[in-house]
């Protein structure tokens, strides 16, 4: 008996100074000195360069403001489709903050946070095609970024269409668009709003398709981390932060989806 009472107590000691040696992802972001975040840069107003090369737009405040809680410099690395999941999953980032739907899929993966931002499916077209619908849509070209939520709908809804893949919406998307080599594409509200409203040979179809949650991503394992994280977002909202990033980049006027806080 008193063998495995010393055997059992040798196993708790070692469990016990085992968890510390486990830091906890803020706790590593911090030694590093510096936070390593993905952000999606193809597509105003939510991310894209501007004139002199640097990463601007409306997730790219929002990761700012992550680092800025953290106390770290940001590095941004420019991720979209798929490889916002997989840099996650392999360690190269530390948080994505890329528009990325928070799906029932994706969570499989990797954990969100409460939503930051809400968008929807939206289609856009060329203005004199005399497409009305997304009936009309059947047989025709559409731009559609690999891995996407776009993508599986439209492949759902439109069997028949010829899907024209894309790396960055912006500005391979758009451009393909502004040359009508294609009829249309599938995209984020927020993309496609803005992109309407600079270019009068394009047109949003009525409705959207989804009303989807866009949450900031990270690697599952850190409990902690995701709560941090919804409480970084809970005061975003809170503070009237949300409110004036999305009025600073989708306009005045504009009214931001309605978010609720968690704490």
């Amino acid at each position: 008996m008193k063998r495995i009472l010393t055997a059992l107590a040798a196993l708790a000691l070692v469990a016990t100074t085992a968890v510390p040696a486990m830091a906890g992802m803020i706790d590593d972001i911090r030694q590093r000195g510096v936070v390593r975040i993905g952000v999606s840069l193809g597509g105003e107003p939510i991310g894209f360069r501007d004139a002199q090369n640097n990463p601007v737009g409306y997730d790219v405040d929002v990761a700012t403001m992550i680092a800025e809680k953290l106390g770290v410099p940001v590095e941004f690395t420019d991720v979209s489709g798929d490889a916002r999941i997989s840099m996650l999953v392999s360690g190269q980032l530390d948080i994505v903050v890329a528009n990325t739907s928070a799906t029932l899929e994706r969570a499989k993966s990797v954990n969100f946070s409460i939503p930051y931002n809400r968008a929807g499916l939206r289609l856009i077209v060329q203005a004199d095609a005399g497409i009305n619908s997304i009936e009309d849509l059947a047989g025709k070209k559409i731009v559609v970024g690999r891995g996407t939520t776009g993508e599986t709908f439209i492949k759902k809804a439109i069997p028949t269409a010829e899907l024209v893949y894309v790396d960055q919406f912006a500005p391979d998307g758009v451009l393909q668009l502004q040359q009508k080599r294609v009829d249309a594409a599938i995209e984020d509200s927020s993309l496609l709003d803005y992109l309407a409203t600079q270019n009068p040979s394009l047109v949003t179809l009525p409705g959207l398709y989804s009303n989807d949650p866009i949450g900031i991503a990270v690697a599952k394992g850190d409990p902690e981390f995701v709560r941090w994280l919804d409480m970084f977002v809970s005061d975003y909202i809170q503070s009237g932060a949300y409110e004036a990033n999305y009025k600073k980049w989708w306009g005045e006027n504009a009214n931001p989806p309605e978010l609720l806080a968690l704490w």
